[in-house]
């Protein structure tokens, strides 16, 4: 009997438990739908203090705010930042409460360096690629940005090639324009001069750097020999010379003679005054 006495005691301990928690869960979701909880504001600031470029009050209007739902206790953290990361020129972004109707964003926003292949993508200092408005990256009229081409999973490695073809070339002022990494893995530049140097595939880690070092003794040599001619192409692939092309070499008549650069005819001009 007493066994029974005190199995029902528990028992109704338990409802009773159940009971206050039914009632807590009950309240606490009454509270939670209260309008003071409704978010008002979504406020976007940069995840390390610095002015953002991109991301603004209109591209979170009219990109992001209609995709989050709840208030402050049910909207999905995790949701939010999805989505804020889907949104052009966002690199990372975190999401975090403030009470009592608020959430804070804080983004990294991709900062561009130059196009990467033929689609209109760009590619960010940090090696990412990403997909927005070209005309915002181009903030410089008289000075385009680089473009870069490479196979699938080779961004950072082109990124690094660019960062080491501007110092090997720095000695004769010149700036790769592009960089283009072949499925087979050779290298081409273009320079700022409009002169494409194909630099071929590495055999080792000491080729390329080598190769750009021999084209930057003779260059001015070369551009002494041609004199105002520009170079167009040179092929620095061999072991121990190069190819060049140039519309200002002419071949000579007799072939055992060296080549010439091309003089520049002069044109007679006439003037004419009005009466």
């Amino acid at each position: 009997m007493w066994h029974d006495v005190r199995a029902l005691n528990a028992t109704a301990s338990a409802l009773t438990a159940l009971a206050v928690l039914a009632c807590v869960a009950s309240g606490v979701w009454w509270l939670s739908q209260r309008p003071m909880f409704t978010l008002r504001a979504v406020r976007v600031e940069s995840m390390y203090g610095l002015d953002l470029q991109h991301v603004n009050e209109l591209t979170v209007r009219n990109g992001v705010l209609g995709k989050i739902s709840g208030n402050f206790f049910t909207t999905d953290l995790e949701q939010v930042r999805t989505t804020f990361e889907a949104v052009p020129w966002v690199r990372k972004a975190s999401v975090r409460r403030e009470w009592p109707n608020q959430l804070i964003v804080q983004v990294e926003e991709h900062e561009a360096l130059g196009t990467w292949g033929e689609d209109g993508k760009l590619l960010s200092v940090k090696g990412d690629v990403f997909t927005a408005n070209l005309g915002e990256a181009e903030t410089d009229e008289d000075h385009a940005l680089p473009a870069f081409d490479g196979p699938p999973g080779s961004e950072k490695e082109v990124l690094t090639r660019f960062a080491e073809l501007r110092r090997w070339f720095a000695p004769i002022r010149l700036m790769p324009e592009s960089i283009s990494l072949s499925n087979r893995y050779a290298w081409t530049v273009k320079l700022n001069n409009g002169m494409s140097v194909e630099l071929g595939r590495e055999k080792d880690k000491d080729t390329l750097h080598g190769r750009v070092q021999r084209l930057v003794s003779i260059y001015p040599q070369l551009v002494a020999r041609l004199q105002e001619g520009r170079i167009d192409t040179i092929d620095m692939r061999y072991p121990n010379g190069l190819a060049l092309s140039s519309a200002a070499l002419t071949v000579p008549a007799d072939a055992t003679k060296p080549v010439k650069a091309a003089v520049k005819k002069k044109t007679n001009t006439k003037t004419t005054k009005q009466i």
